[in-house]
């Protein structure tokens, strides 16, 4: 029987597909900060401003590409059963070819009504004010802000307790309550934290079996996967 391998990723791993993250710019993401752009209140305060910064987002999504880190993922699969648990919103590990991913904080390529937020639509081009749902409602980006409640959150602590492996990749281990995900793993499992400036939080340190691999996800979990193939 296959084990159980679930994957935390991070900004990290797309950050080198060349998508940029904020923090490590002073909270400024493309040079707003991020509370204007990813908050209800800013939401509130300017749609227009909100709507143009995930429409520009969306169309530097389509010039990008995987990486190494998010083809090694995808090799796994062969040998595990791998769920990918990504704070990103991008796609770009559907892209590489992961199976079963779960996005808690969105994904860039839908839109969502704001008066049922359970309805979403696939968004491929720009949204704009004005632009609405079947009931008249303004769309919006397809994001969970900081504020907002996590909808997936149950089903990734399911995934968790579950695991026979957990591999925390790109993830600062700083924005709850996504990096208090691990500590739901199993007391037995195995947790590998792949990042090349590794911040262990304090549901890293409960692991009981924790290996801290300080590398790029592109350089990091193709060795990783071999590591962890050569094993069984």
């Amino acid at each position: 029987m296959k084990k159980n391998i679930v994957v935390l990723s991070g900004a990290g791993i797309s950050a080198e597909s060349g998508i940029n993250t904020f923090r490590d710019a002073d909270a400024l993401w493309e040079g707003h900060d991020v509370m204007e752009v990813a908050s209800p209140l800013g939401w509130q305060k300017n749609p227009a401003l909100v709507l143009d910064f995930y429409n520009q987002r969306r169309k530097q999504l389509l010039d990008v590409f995987p990486n190494e880190g998010h083809t090694a993922l995808v090799e796994l699969e062969q040998y595990f059963n791998v769920c990918v648990v990504t704070q990103n919103v991008d796609d770009l590990h559907e892209r590489a070819g992961s199976r079963d991913v779960m996005h808690i904080h969105g994904e860039l390529l839908k839109s969502q009504s704001t008066i049922n937020l359970d309805v979403t639509y696939p968004c491929l081009t720009d949204v704009n004010i004005g632009d609405c749902c079947e009931l008249g409602g303004q769309l919006r980006p397809f994001i969970v802000w900081f504020g907002e409640e996590v909808p997936l959150l149950d089903a990734a602590i399911a995934k968790i307790i579950e695991a026979d492996i957990v591999i925390v990749v790109g993830s600062s281990m700083q924005v709850y309550p996504a990096a208090g995900l691990v500590s739901f793993a199993p007391a037995d499992s195995r947790v590998y934290y792949v990042d090349p400036k590794p911040s262990v939080n304090d549901a890293l340190a409960q692991a009981a079996t924790l290996e801290v691999i300080e590398s790029t996800a592109a350089v990091g979990l193709p060795k990783l996967t071999k590591q962890l193939i050569d094993a069984l």
